[in-house]
């Protein structure tokens, strides 16, 4: 294979779906991702590999991919030594951080770390998992979980279990009683493949149009038309971070204002920019926003 493709592994399972969702509104067409670990994309400069999360950094960190996608928890478990070229906020179901966190059964007693001292927690994140319980200095068995992990609550000491919502734990009739680590996913690369000019200018690229399209999820244009005589009260409404752009319009006694604006906030502003006199407003969604 020629030095010029750049291997990109994308994250097989959870995070896979959101990924190759982010790459879409990037910009990227990705095609054979169901059914095909080496999915096609419409750019002969890099070769898509899928693989799990839990593996990524430690392929990146060998060479065998140049870069790729995975939770900062799966570096953390890995002791992995990578370059982490940026954080992107998104994950399987929101834009929330996810979190592992020590649960127990609601009946339990347990209502500190300290109190699982002697006992047995079950986890997919065994390292992370031993260390936090060295830390705080807890004799604690910690075993490998192969799945299923909420139902082996009531059958050790408690478990530490991955949760972006918290939804599963209540279902099971289970309490947190401790966050472990926070963990959001990461772009990262090789370390010797950042210092090839060819593989850095990719990966820095990919980065760019990824992180454009998160920020473009939150946001909207939003147009509207206001008469010279309330401009600067419809200019006081807006974002005072925000620049908007004003121009001209065929009728000379009025101007047209574009900016953009948190989704959040839109459905606040729209009626007071109404109420202030502002006209023909739309608004619109965003592909991407390059700050």
């Amino acid at each position: 294979m020629s030095d010029q493709v750049l291997k990109l592994g994308i994250p097989k399972g959870s995070l896979e779906k959101a990924t190759l969702e982010l790459f879409e509104k990037a910009g990227f067409n990705i095609s054979g991702a169901d059914r095909s670990y080496f999915p096609k994309i419409d750019d002969p400069g890099i070769q898509l590999i899928l693989l799990r999360a839990q593996e990524m950094s430690r392929y990146v960190e060998d060479g065998v991919l140049d870069a790729g996608f995975t939770g900062y928890d799966w570096i953390v478990e890995n002791g992995s030594n990578v370059h982490e070229v940026c954080e992107l906020q998104y994950s399987k179901a929101t834009s929330s951080p996810t979190c592992w966190v020590l649960a127990v059964p609601n009946e339990s007693s347990v209502q500190k770390p300290e109190d699982l001292n002697g006992g047995i927690v079950a986890t997919e994140l065994v390292g992370a998992t031993r260390r936090y319980f060295e830390q705080k200095k807890v004799k604690v068995k910690v075993e490998f979980s192969w799945g299923a992990t909420e139902v082996k609550a009531r059958l050790l000491s408690g478990i530490v279990e991955l949760t972006e919502t918290g939804s599963s734990l209540k279902a099971n009739n289970l309490r947190i009683v401790d966050t472990i680590l926070v963990s959001t996913t990461r772009f990262i690369a090789n370390h010797t493949s950042w210092k090839d000019a060819f593989k850095r200018q990719k990966i820095e690229g990919i980065a760019i149009l990824l992180n454009a399209a998160i920020d473009a999820k939150t946001r909207v244009g939003l147009k509207m038309n206001v008469h010279k005589k309330d401009l600067d009260k419809i200019l006081n409404l807006l974002p005072a971070e925000k620049s908007p752009t004003v121009s001209s319009l065929a009728d000379s006694d009025y101007t047209a204002i574009e900016i953009v604006v948190e989704e959040k906030i839109e459905r606040e502003l729209i009626p007071q920019l109404k109420r202030a006199g502002a006209s023909g407003i739309f608004t619109y969604p965003l592909n991407k926003v390059i700050h």
